[in-house]
């Protein structure tokens, strides 16, 4: 549509939705995303949320460590995660996700 009208868009596509924040602590939106993931992987050794889109909540990075994983291949494990956050994923605009299992 917008090639229709004359305009281009160069340059990488920037989400900003405020000042950039501290990372001293968690937001809510990590948290809560935080809690959710505890809750559909109670065997995870370690799971870190980060909002990257500046605190707004509209991007978030995932790590998550669970022996859920085993055996699984990485898009079963990405399936997972999706699945477990399928009602805070409505209103994200992205999602990065990082899984493993723990080292025996």
């Amino acid at each position: 549509m917008a090639a229709a009208a004359g305009l281009r868009l160069r340059g990488p596509l920037v989400l900003r939705c405020g000042p950039w924040r501290s990372f001293t602590s968690q937001t809510d939106g990590e948290a809560r995303v935080t809690r959710v993931l505890r809750e559909k992987f109670p065997r995870a050794s370690a799971i870190r949320v980060v909002d990257i889109s500046g605190g707004c909540g509209a991007m978030y990075e995932i790590h998550i460590e669970s022996e859920e994983f085993r055996e699984k291949r990485t898009v079963q494990q990405h399936q997972m995660v999706n699945q477990a956050l399928s009602e805070e994923i409505k209103s994200m605009h992205g999602l990065r996700i990082f899984t493993s299992t723990p080292k025996p």
